[in-house]
């Protein structure tokens, strides 16, 4: 799995816009500019969508219930999304990826990587063309994108976060091992909050003392994924950019402060749950055909329910209406539901969909 010596060094750029949603309202709207800006629902059980670097700074997060976040900031300012213009700005910002190289491989409808390893124009640099291609987002939408360059994937999403908003950073393949002898483990793609504390409690808190740990150590306590571990702590990441990559499902749950025993208590619980699912499709432009339902009772144990429909689902009243008839005849629930979940599956990318993310299941 080692990088080969005499192979030359991949040249990978990780494009990142900075608060797309919010920016995009913000340069539609004059009089949101500097102002805290959240996209998504305002209503009691609202989830933030995204939310502008003002709203950010007083701890507004994406995924966050909207009570905390307008209790967080008082002054925040919500903004129903308009999916099909972000789809739109989207499209127009990946035609400038395509200007470089056939090699794109989106994250979402705000994020990429690009492999210019050998490019379109022939230009040595990726830096260069890094800086080119911020400058034409710039002109072309109005907005600004950050960038990191570096040898792989791992490195180069790092290095877009390094100097967010409207930054571009570039770690280079002698700064590669160092670089990530100082990150805190949490920051590596891969490891995710469990993850970041089942290492820390093995002593692992920063990428060189997950160097410190040999391949085998790893590979006892996190199978598969500690080869990867592994090599990533030594700055080696030899994933490629895969153009037209898709996720295989997307899914959110919740784990409720008390438990839940009542039908009508699950409707409210499952609205926010599926404005999550439903938005992060909207974001990564696909639709799903197979919905299923997460049920964890107060002892523990968990069931799950699933339905595959012909057609995609086509919007969250769809994706609402199939989650509540999986979830009927789990009430009444003598035992209570500590967890609700919902996944959507066998996904295909799509064109622009329902702008629509409010729901009402309390009445049905």
């Amino acid at each position: 799995m080692d990088e080969r010596d005499d192979a030359p060094p991949r040249k990978i750029i990780h494009i990142d816009m900075d608060a797309f949603y919010a920016s995009v309202e913000q340069r539609d709207n004059p009089e949101l500019r500097g102002k805290p800006v959240a996209v998504g629902g305002g209503r009691e059980r609202g989830v933030v969508a995204a939310a502008s670097y003002e709203a950010r700074k007083f701890g507004v997060r994406s995924a966050m219930p909207s009570v905390t976040a307008r209790r967080k900031c008082p002054d925040l300012v919500f903004v129903r999304p308009r999916f099909d213009v972000y789809r739109e700005a989207s499209l127009q910002i990946r035609e400038i990826f395509a200007d470089y190289t056939p090699l794109i491989e989106p994250l979402a409808l705000d994020e990429a990587y690009l492999d210019v390893t050998e490019n379109l124009k022939g230009v040595i640099s990726a830096t260069q063309i890094a800086q080119e291609i911020r400058e034409q987002i710039r002109r072309m939408t109005g907005l600004t994108a950050s960038a990191g360059v570096s040898y792989n994937k791992f490195l180069a999403k790092i290095a877009s976060d390094y100097r967010k908003p409207d930054g571009l950073f570039v770690i280079t393949p002698k700064m590669g091992p160092a670089f990530v002898e100082t990150l805190d483990v949490g920051r590596f793609h891969g490891v995710g909050p469990a993850t970041r504390e089942k290492m820390r409690g093995l002593g692992i808190e920063t990428g060189a003392d997950l160097e410190s740990r040999s391949l085998g150590f790893l590979q006892q306590h996190f199978g598969k994924a500690g080869a990867y571990y592994y090599w990533i702590a030594r700055g080696v990441d030899e994933r490629p950019v895969r153009a037209n990559r898709i996720r295989k499902s997307v899914g959110a749950e919740n784990t409720f402060f008390q438990d839940v025993f009542t039908l009508p208590q699950a409707r409210a619980a499952l609205a926010p749950i599926i404005e999550k699912v439903f938005a992060a499709c909207e974001k990564n432009g696909l639709r799903g055909r197979t919905a299923t339902l997460k049920v964890k009772y107060a002892d523990f144990r968990l069931i799950t329910r699933s339905r595959t429909v012909g057609a995609p689902i086509a919007s969250p009243e769809e994706l609402a209406e199939i989650a509540l008839e999986l979830m009927a005849p789990v009430f009444p629930s003598p035992m209570g539901v500590r967890l609700l979940g919902v996944t959507l599956s066998s996904l295909e990318r799509v064109g622009p969909g329902p702008e629509q993310l409010k729901l009402d299941l309390t009445s049905r």
